[in-house]
């Protein structure tokens, strides 16, 4: 391979074209920067959708992957190991819940949480067979699993792949109300990104999921909060639920949980919840593998041990105002929480993506989402003199019109 170009035409020939890729192809990568095959450095502020909250490659966290390797990869539940226990019992005690089921992508783990919901709604609440209902908000995005795709109301994700899976009623976000008015005996719980990330960086308004927690209580809903992207820090908070002290029935995680080194997610919640599935109602083969866990181990023992909540709640002010200093005309409105920042373009002056190609030109890699706004989702990590090198480059592309 000579160039970027061929390992481009490379991926084009032989891969699926399920993605839309910026011209840029990575080969290494160490804490907030990544470089390409060509030798060009680039400031990483994706972070692979939230899933390297702590850098490329954290010493600690490879050195947790090289120890467990070392000792034993995979067992499959057929047994036990002696990493999952631990791993059960701290990740249960940082959501202030009872139990936990691993599996490894964010999409299984909503999947694992409408199962569980399902059951629990049927055995617990007594809703009649086969009649569960879970609300969902508009514009939610939560994985592309057929279940999930079947309450997104984005055309494209649905089009051409039914029949759609029943049982979902799909509300306005953002508005509790909708929500109350949308439950009836048959609901079993109320499905909910605490910000929308997919959906543009869309943050609810105050009190939203106070509110909707004290409706569902009131309705014995179980209220199921999706953190897979804005959870373990990401806002300035452990989980951007505690923004509002809202303590959910169950936790969905993933992306970080693995501290960007191998997949693990995880269903966080109640006894009397997850205590409803029996041996063989629900798994996985490598859902709960002793190397997932020590990773994951690791990297809530820095989530725990470390100011990084704190660290990504100052820097994520720092860089709003700095980007709010420059008025452009071609911005709509600047919003996030922590180290996670939505830059809305107007409609009139084009979508986001020519000012995505401008950043990658200048060494800051991101990308657009929902056509007009562009996602700012650095490392936790990155420090104030990275920061303060981004924002002269951040701040050029937003003065003047790509």
């Amino acid at each position: 391979m000579e160039s970027s170009r061929d390992w481009i035409e490379l991926e084009e020939k032989y891969g699926s074209h399920n993605y839309k890729p910026m011209p840029v192809v990575l080969s290494h990568g160490e804490g907030v920067w990544v470089t390409d095959v060509d030798g060009k450095r680039y400031l990483d502020m994706l972070s692979a959708y939230s899933a390297l909250n702590f850098g490329h490659r954290h010493p600690r966290l490879l050195d947790a992957m090289r120890r467990q390797m070392d000792r034993l990869t995979l067992t499959s539940r057929a047994f036990f190991n002696d990493q999952l226990g631990p791993w059960y019992k701290k990740v249960t005690e940082f959501c202030a819940l009872d139990l936990a089921i691993p599996m490894n992508s964010g999409t299984e783990a909503v999947e694992t949480a409408l199962k569980v919901a399902r059951k629990w709604a049927y055995l617990e609440k007594k809703v009649p067979a086969n009649q569960a209902e879970i609300i969902v908000c508009h514009n939610n995005f939560h994985g592309r699993s057929i279940a999930i795709i079947s309450f997104s109301t984005e055309p494209e994700n649905r089009d051409g792949f039914g029949p759609l899976t029943p049982g979902f009623r799909s509300i306005p976000y953002g508005d509790a109300s909708a929500l109350e008015r949308a439950i009836t005996p048959h609901t079993a719980a109320f499905l909910v990104e605490p910000i929308q990330g997919e959906g543009g960086v869309i943050i609810p308004p105050t009190g939203y999921l106070k509110e909707v927690r004290e409706i569902c209580t009131r309705h014995n809903v179980l209220l199921m909060v999706d953190e897979i992207q804005t959870g373990l820090g990401r806002t300035g908070r452990c989980f951007c639920y505690q923004h509002e002290e809202s303590q959910p029935d169950v936790v969905i995680l993933g992306k970080a949980l693995g501290g960007g080194l191998y997949p693990i997610s995880a269903v966080v919640t109640r006894q009397d919840i997850l205590g409803l599935l029996k041996p063989g109602q629900h798994g996985s083969t490598f859902g709960g593998n002793p190397l997932a866990c020590a990773v994951s181990l690791e990297a809530l023992a820095l989530l725990e041990e470390g100011k990084l909540a704190q660290h990504s709640e100052e820097k994520g002010l720092f860089l709003r105002n700095a980007l709010r200093e420059v008025q452009s005309p071609m911005v709509q409105d600047i919003r996030g929480m922590g180290l996670f920042t939505g830059i809305e373009i107007k409609a009139e002056y084009g979508t986001a993506k020519p000012y995505v190609m401008a950043l990658m030109q200048e060494g800051i890699l991101c990308k657009e989402t929902h056509e007009q706004t562009i996602r700012l989702a650095p490392p936790l990590v990155i420090s104030q003199e990275e920061l303060e090198w981004a924002i002269p480059k951040l701040q050029s592309v937003f003065s003047k019109e790509p």
